[in-house]
């Protein structure tokens, strides 16, 4: 038995992993789009909407596309992208993923967390959930592949795990 439509959010982080696996408990829809900036899920997102009518839960992890593309003021496309799912979807939880550690060697974690810092109280803001899933990475562990971007098996159980946990929370609560 199925708990709701989960909607996921992203880049290729979101469509690299099979979610529907992982979180057999609810109808995944993968949203995800390798190369994703926060700029092109909000040009794609009226699309999505037209396509996703009443999801239970919508999860967004965007922007490290814009920290390789050096572009660090994506804040504010983040803010419109997750106005425009809690006015769409008022009744779904939006969650907003952090940011991760991800090693580029222009991006110090310093940066990383300051942005982290910006995204956190404007998900609250918006009327969205905030997970922190930087603080459960290690920067210099088997987390990352090669490119220092993308994930391993091994991160992806982490984050996944982490994901469940946070919306076991969010249900039990409510």
């Amino acid at each position: 038995m199925t708990q709701g439509t989960f909607l996921f959010l992203g880049d290729s982080l979101i469509a690299d992993f099979n979610w529907q696996e992982r979180m057999h408990h609810f109808n995944i829809i993968n949203s995800g789009v390798p190369g994703e900036t926060t700029q092109g899920l909000l040009n794609r997102l009226p699309a999505i909407m037209d396509s996703v009518k009443n999801p239970e839960l919508i999860f967004l992890m965007i922007g490290t596309n814009n920290l390789i593309i050096e572009d660090y003021s994506f804040i504010e496309s983040l803010r419109k992208i997750i106005v425009k799912l809690t006015t769409r979807y008022p009744t779904a939880e939006v969650i907003t993923n952090s940011l991760l550690p991800c090693q580029l060697p222009w991006l110090n974690m310093e940066t990383l967390q300051k942005l982290n810092k910006m995204i956190e109280p404007m998900t609250q803001q918006t009327g969205s959930c905030y997970l922190d899933m930087f603080t459960k990475f290690k920067p210099t562990s088997d987390y990352f592949q090669s490119d220092g971007i993308h994930l391993t098996p091994k991160a992806y159980d982490l984050w996944s795990k982490g994901i469940l946990e946070y919306v076991s929370f969010l249900i039990e609560d409510d």
